[in-house]
């Protein structure tokens, strides 16, 4: 499966434009791939407004956020993998949401595809012969 962490990106933005609103986010600045003006970066982390009237060409797919915007007057190109956003946020009220980490199995987790889902795992303790498994109805 693919990451679920942009789908939640998008609708929190769709969410937080829709109740007019300026969407920012925070970003994990010292990840691999992230492409922000230094002077922005305040401990290893940056806040990026990507409200529409702010930045030029936004575009948010599954692999990232990426714009053209202006800091200091300078016009600069921002690159940011979906990995390294860290919430979503509306500025005017800070209601948003941290995102998740992938789920292990989905993209950009880890993944079991070498071990069937009913083998015991090599810390699990060898199955009793003879028990047979059964559902009890808890009320």
């Amino acid at each position: 499966m693919t990451s679920h962490r942009p789908y939640l990106l998008r609708a929190l933005v769709e969410w937080i434009n829709d109740n007019g609103m300026t969407p920012h986010i925070l970003v994990d600045a010292g990840l691999s791939g992230v492409r922000v003006p230094p002077s922005a970066i305040k401990d290893g982390k940056v806040v990026l407004n990507i409200a529409e009237r702010a930045v030029v060409h936004l575009q948010v797919d599954n692999d990232g956020v990426s714009f053209t915007a202006r800091f200091g007057g300078v016009s600069y190109p921002v690159q940011v993998p979906i990995s390294a956003v860290l919430a979503v946020y509306a500025r005017e009220t800070g209601q948003g949401m941290a995102l998740p980490d992938d789920i292990p199995g989905t993209a950009g987790g880890p993944s079991d595809e070498d071990t069937p889902p009913d083998s015991p795992g090599p810390d699990s303790p060898a199955p009793t012969p003879g028990k047979r498994p059964f559902l009890r109805v808890v009320k």
